[in-house]
């Protein structure tokens, strides 16, 4: 269900209250725009809300976001990160303003229901990665993408946000800052490096236009790719080669990359460092999806399966 909010204006002390939260987990944590925008619509939305109980931000209760959470329904993955920023803002509070009692403290966290990642299955991959057409510009491009996307795990805005400087050719090593800006060294394969050369060498120039933009991979108008292009690209190559378009998502090639090292017999630590994960316990969703694929390979070959 798509969220309603009030038309109600925010009052000044709240926007206040808003920015200085922002500005404190940026400096702090080093958010992304991504997060950072999507704190401030939660936040901005409670605020109105709250103004129509005439009450503030800094003054709500536990029950009143409760009764927010019932006024205002969404999905349950919408609901948790509208919880997250609420904790957060409040608890920034608590932290800078000793005696401050945290509303949010008492509330349950609502229950994600998991979901698995999906992967293509290794000869999938093959026939993705052989669908552009090396004879053009934008298949030279396309092709770079997305052997390097699948050769180092990464995430689509991490691809699209690549510097030409990022990459390092002579060492085989690409310089990735992924989530809250965090830097991290991942090694690139030789056929992605040969790719990416091809790439460098007879397309990059063309649609450069003579200019010298900072990013790796340009568009049909010598600018950065967005994360729209790439996930509009993977789609079309995808159906072109017999994927059905409900397995394909922008990160098919990320899932896929984790998916086939565990397969075969990568390190669980080395693959959390590979894909930038904070936390291992990111990283172990991945051998659910091995795990899963060996249930329906039994069921399908074993005899009692």
């Amino acid at each position: 269900m798509k969220e309603i909010e009030s038309p109600t204006s925010i009052a000044e002390a709240d926007q206040r209250s808003i920015a200085a939260f922002l500005e404190g987990v940026w400096s702090e944590d080093g958010l992304s725009d991504r997060t950072l925008d999507a704190y401030r619509r939660d936040l901005e939305g409670l605020a109105r809300w709250l103004a129509t109980r005439g009450r503030s931000l800094r003054d709500a209760r536990r029950e009143d976001l409760s009764a927010y959470h019932g006024a205002q329904p969404v999905a349950v993955r919408s609901l948790a990160r509208r919880q997250s920023a609420f904790r957060r803002f409040y608890g920034h509070l608590t932290w800078h303003e000793p005696g401050f009692e945290d509303p949010t403290r008492l509330i349950e966290r609502p229950k994600m229901p998991r979901s698995l990642p999906k992967a293509l299955a290794e000869r999938e991959i093959e026939a993705l990665l052989e669908a552009p057409d090396t004879g053009t510009t934008l298949g030279l491009r396309d092709k770079a993408m997305l052997e390097l996307m699948y050769a180092c795990g990464l995430r689509v805005s991490e691809l699209v946000e690549l510097p030409l400087a990022g990459l390092n050719p002579r060492q085989g090593v690409l310089r990735v800052t992924g989530k809250g800006g965090k830097d991290r060294l991942v090694p690139v394969g030789e056929m992605a490096l040969e790719r990416i050369e091809a790439y460098l060498r007879e397309a990059r120039p063309v649609l450069a236009r003579g200019r010298q933009p900072a990013a790796l991979f340009l568009s049909r108008r010598g600018e950065g790719m967005t994360r729209q292009m790439f996930w509009t690209l993977v789609k079309r190559y995808a159906v072109r080669v017999g994927i059905t378009p409900k397995r394909i998502s922008p990160h098919v090639l990320r899932h896929s990359f984790a998916t086939h090292l565990l397969n075969h017999g990568a390190d669980l630590r080395a693959l959390q460092m590979l894909l930038g994960h904070s936390a291992l316990s990111t990283t172990q969703i991945y051998t659910l999806v091995a795990k899963e694929g060996l249930k329906r390979l039994h069921a399908q070959h074993h005899p009692r399966g």
